[in-house]
């Protein structure tokens, strides 16, 4: 369950409107990489899950947050990365296998801040959407 809601929010940031192809890594950056690129953690819970839930029955409710850093060479650029990013997940209806998803929601996000760990400047802006879905 988990891969399907992962595999449909990187298809669909893969499939950002823009110019040229939003570059996406899922959640690692290799070397060498430069921006502007859109870096993707990603977190779930089963909310209505309780211990006695034997293992063959179904899952109810299931929640995935995407973590999605959007990263440029400048704060402009991050914003830019940003704003493709939301274009691409804010409000659709990703498919999953077996489950019906609701909308995409944006749940929180900070505005670009500067990172010059590596010896060249990096801004990251970071925003959390929410994928929640309910077998089919």
């Amino acid at each position: 369950m988990i891969r399907e809601h992962v595999t449909a929010i990187l298809a669909l940031l893969q499939a950002a409107p823009g110019g040229t192809p939003l570059q996406v890594l899922d959640g690692a950056v290799p070397a060498g990489q430069t921006p502007p690129y859109a870096l993707v953690y990603f977190s779930d819970a089963d909310p209505e899950d309780s211990d006695d839930r034997a293992l063959e029955e179904v899952p109810g409710r299931y929640v995935l947050w995407a973590y999605v850093h959007s990263v440029g060479g400048n704060a402009a650029a991050a914003r830019a990365v940003g704003s493709r990013v939301r274009a691409a997940l804010l409000g659709v209806v990703p498919a999953a296998t077996g489950r019906s998803c609701f909308p995409i929601r944006r749940e929180d996000g900070d505005p670009p801040q500067r990172d010059e760990s590596t010896g060249v400047l990096l801004m990251d802006q970071v925003d959390v959407y929410r994928v929640e879905s309910v077998p089919a």
